[in-house]
């Protein structure tokens, strides 16, 4: 698998999704961010997603709807350290009408690169059924907007090619 090329400006104009500094408890024996933080990371930002389509607590109480995370896929590209300033980035890829296929970028401030892509696959669900469901329209019509404005984008997303939404 080859290391994709990827511009830290192009993809800072991507909706941010999540920043924070990483703490030096984050760490692993070898002084860099451990792992199961990355994947951390991406979840957290999985908030700004939500906030950015109109998947508030309210509607998920009141609608007794949700998200679950159906399949993932890391790349880890460039190591990241305590004190380091980073933030996620987010590309719509598309949609089904219960599914959404995106990636997140975790760009790193200090080094100026991007240290990690996450793929994923996630879907609507039903929390009185547990179970997936469409979209609604109002969240349906965002997500088909930010999908049509990221598929115009000049430069291809590098996904890992074997996550089929």
């Amino acid at each position: 698998m080859s290391r994709p090329q990827l511009d830290f400006a192009q993809i800072a104009r991507l909706p941010l999704t999540h920043e924070e500094v990483i703490p030096e408890d984050y760490l692993d024996i070898m002084g860099h961010m451990n792992v199961m933080w990355y994947t951390h990371l991406f979840s957290t930002s999985m908030s700004g997603i939500f906030r950015l389509v109109g998947i508030t607590r309210d509607y998920m109480e009141q609608q007794h709807a949700g998200m679950f995370a159906l399949e993932s896929h890391i790349r880890y590209l460039s190591e990241v350290r305590d004190g380091h300033r980073v933030a996620v980035h987010s590309r719509f890829m598309g949609r089904s009408a219960k599914r959404l296929h995106l990636i997140h970028f975790l760009l790193n401030h200090e080094k100026q690169d991007v240290s990690a892509t996450f793929e994923m696959v996630t879907t609507h669900i039903d929390m009185r059924v547990r179970r997936t469901s469409p979209f609604p329209e109002p969240i349906a019509a965002t997500l088909d907007q930010l999908v049509q404005d990221h598929a115009a984008l000049d430069w291809p997303a590098p996904l890992c090619g074997v996550i089929f939404p």
